[in-house]
């Protein structure tokens, strides 16, 4: 196949540039605009034509390639990179393919390589597997051959340049503003809450926007495997990552924020053992802490929980849901829609019942009542319960005649 007048660009650039000093970017702009110039002689361009390729030429040397333009999309949520050919993005809830690609499985894995670099993170054919961030927040994951059979994949989770908040949460659909202002009483009044739902559910989004009730007085603590959370108005603040390559794991990361003298705690996810320590933290006066998990109902999530807590430690099991029950005062389901939509599903109280076993009560359900036009699901947060049947900390928070 011919060579096309940008590869041809390409690697004259990357000659020019091979054979000089560290270029910042200004002069690796002035080498592309020369090669342009000297192309343009040679193949007619149009002048819209060749600012797209000076701003892809550039892309693919100081930034990621291809992807930033889907990067710099804001309808795009999602970028899933399936070997170098196969791209396909999530706008609205929905995926789609996209025309573009790389030019060769090597220039996706510098691209790979370039990503996880930024964050100090290893991946390679003995460790192929890692998770990383970019700079903006957005997360990505990456898996390499030969555990990926197809070629090097890549998937990168967008969050917003600017953290979404809880009434644009409203405004979207994904919460009523009842359930929402009960939440942000629950919040203040140091409820530990914990989050869960699906894959692609919107958990971290959701954790981020309810932690923007907890007033500013108060010292986090956020602990998370790839730092995504953005409390952008919390003065004392401790950000926590873990660093596989050391042996730093979320459970030692708790276990050190206990000696940090924390108001809260937010853990991003807990997917193991580190279960146990959490549910320890938010039982011996760290109340108010925040975490998710993934489950596919509220009753999944606190099974789950239980045999998160067995990896770590051999109790009974009526133990471990005393533990589960005393520790998490409200779960919150999150789950995605058939019409690609996020939503709150469900607002529930979490007890024990004296038995060993753990007790749901909902306050909040949603319940679709149609389907509009558009395909958009309608419906509305069944109230089932004034608020929580404990109200212990609302009232010493001075919050309990505001139900």
């Amino acid at each position: 196949m011919p060579e096309t007048i940008e590869e041809s660009c390409r690697r004259e650039v990357l000659r020019r540039a091979a054979g000089a000093e560290e270029l910042n970017d200004r002069s690796l702009y002035e080498v592309i605009d020369r090669v342009l110039c000297e192309k343009a002689k040679e193949a007619y361009l149009t002048l819209a034509g060749r600012t797209a390729m000076r701003r892809r030429l550039f892309d693919s040397f100081r930034r990621l390639d291809i992807l930033q333009e889907l990067l710099e999309d804001e309808t795009v949520t999602e970028i899933m990179v399936n070997g170098h050919r196969d791209i396909f993005v999530e706008r609205d809830g929905k995926v789609f393919r996209w025309q573009g690609h790389f030019e060769s499985r090597q220039k996706l894995e510098d691209v790979i390589q370039q990503i996880v670099a930024r964050v100090n993170r290893v991946v390679n054919e003995s460790s192929p597997m890692v998770d990383a961030r970019l700079p903006d927040g957005s997360r990505v994951n990456v898996v390499l051959p030969p555990v990926s059979l197809g070629g090097p994949a890549l998937t990168i989770r967008k969050f917003s340049r600017n953290p979404i908040t809880m009434d644009q949460l409203i405004r979207w659909g994904s919460i009523g503003e009842e359930p929402a202002a009960l939440l942000k009483l629950l919040v203040r009044a140091r409820y530990n809450i914990f989050i869960s739902g699906g894959t692609g559910s919107g958990k971290t989004t959701f954790l981020n926007a309810l932690s923007q009730y907890i007033p500013n007085d108060e010292r986090v603590i956020t602990i998370e495997d790839s730092a995504e959370l953005r409390l952008l108005e919390q003065p004392d603040l401790i950000r926590l990552e873990t660093k596989s390559s050391a042996g730093i794991s979320i459970r030692q990361l708790i276990r050190c924020s206990l000696r940090m003298n924390p108001d809260r705690i937010i853990v991003g996810e807990v997917r193991g053992e580190e279960a146990l320590d959490m549910l320890q933290a938010m039982n011996t006066g760290h109340d108010g802490s925040l975490s998710t998990g993934h489950a596919n109902s509220p009753s999944d999530m606190l099974m789950r929980l239980a045999t998160m807590v067995l990896m770590g430690a051999e109790l009974p099991l009526a133990a471990i849901n005393s533990q589960i029950g005393s520790a998490i005062d409200i779960l919150i389901h999150l789950g995605k829609l058939r019409d690609g939509s996020r939503k709150v599903l469900s607002v529930m109280e979490v007890s024990n019942d004296g038995e060993g076993k753990i007790r749901l009560a909902p306050i909040y359900e949603f319940e679709e009542t149609g389907t509009a036009k558009d395909g958009r699901v309608c419906g509305r947060w069944r109230r089932e319960a004034r608020g929580p049947s404990d109200m212990r900390k609302l009232v010493l928070a001075g919050l309990g005649d505001q139900l």
